[in-house]
């Protein structure tokens, strides 16, 4: 399995908290951190629920 860097580039303030929580499970807590996972169903999941507050690093 490959690796994938993924950043935060908006708020998670007046976010449901499904989203808040989705966030935290990937170990983002801040604007402009970068965190890196193993690409796996779950993780891709989490990915489409929160796209729209992060970005994917190449």
């Amino acid at each position: 399995m490959s690796n994938i860097k993924i950043k935060q580039i908006r708020s998670k303030i007046n976010r449901p908290a499904d989203q808040k929580r989705t966030l935290e499970a990937l170990g983002l807590r801040r604007i402009g951190q970068v965190v890196e996972h193993k690409v796996t169903p779950s993780i891709e999941g989490m990915i489409r629920k929160v796209e729209h507050l992060i970005t994917i690093i190449k």
